[in-house]
């Protein structure tokens, strides 16, 4: 049994086992708390979602459906290997399970066959969801299958648990089928090993796979562009924002002196630099010939 980790906490835990992790909108404070706890946690289970492509299945995982709000997880571990946190806290995915299966994953011992729902699988279990159709053919790439054992060994490194506290859906509720194209049984052998070693460290970042535009040198050399000033001119003689009728309520009095002292030093005088926004005229302006 265990304090689930904080946001911080996971998230360090899963990039130091070398995975790449993508934050989908406000995951940290989405969650089902309101319905009940989340913890004591005793383990990690592994789903797959029965869709296919990312991002489809992410805002999925994320929004849930009209029969169950989401978040459906707490990670969608995607074809390439990569996790897109979704949720932290309570979550919609393990649902209802067999008690004694949870006592075996307290005990880190075999798993009794699943032939009960009478326990809240939500409270005590991470919970992965795995793209994948779940029909048998649609294949499980090398890459998601590394990732559901470094995600898998990530948790129980950080809780000081054994491969034993790893579960499939198939293992907790009697009916459920998934993860379907692989055995619990292989993905616990795998998570040992990689506990028995150290992590494999943050995943270095991959290389740009663009050049820098031609003129990058030119700014990062502090140069003064004649063309780019009277950009910036336009940009204030026009109004970035377009104010229609001045600037708003809040606009103070030293927002006012701050901004005419702008207009002045970029060229303008008199009326022209009042300090209000989009009211300053163009057409007093010329571009030089550069």
């Amino acid at each position: 049994m265990a304090t689930p980790l904080t946001a911080d906490r996971l998230l360090k835990a899963l990039r130091d086992e070398g995975l790449e992790v993508h934050e989908y909108r406000d995951w940290r404070t989405h969650n089902r708390n309101s319905k009940g706890p989340w913890g004591p946690v005793n383990g990690v289970m592994i789903h797959h979602t029965v869709t296919k492509g990312t991002d489809s299945s992410v805002e999925l995982c994320y929004e849930g459906h009209a029969a169950l709000p989401g978040p459906l997880c707490h990670g969608v571990i995607d074809k390439a290997g990569a996790v897109h946190m979704v949720g932290h806290g309570r979550a919609n995915h393990a649902g209802l399970g067999d008690s004694d299966v949870l006592r075996a994953v307290v005990d880190e011992s075999a798993l009794p066959p699943d032939n009960e729902a009478d326990t809240d699988g939500n409270r005590h279990f991470y919970g992965f969801e795995c793209i994948n159709l779940g029909d048998g053919e649609d294949p499980w790439p090398e890459a998601q299958k590394l990732a559901i054992e470094k995600v898998s060994a990530a948790i129980c490194r950080a809780h000081g648990w054994t491969q034993r506290s790893v579960i499939g859906h198939l293992e907790w509720q009697p009916g459920k089928i998934d993860p379907r194209g692989f055995t619990m049984d292989s993905i616990r052998g795998r998570i040992a090993k990689r506990l028995d070693a150290k992590p494999d460290g943050p995943a270095s970042k991959p290389p740009a796979t663009y050049e820098p535009f031609p003129g990058a040198d030119f700014f990062r050399s502090g140069r003064v562009s004649k063309i780019i000033t009277e950009m910036g001119k336009r940009l204030v003689a026009e109004g970035c924002g377009r104010y229609e009728e001045g600037p708003s309520p809040d606009w103070t009095e030293a927002d006012r002196k701050s901004y005419a002292a702008w207009q002045r030093e970029l060229g303008y005088s008199g009326d022209d630099a009042d300090g209000i926004p989009g009211k300053t005229s163009w057409d007093k302006l010329r571009v030089p010939n550069v």
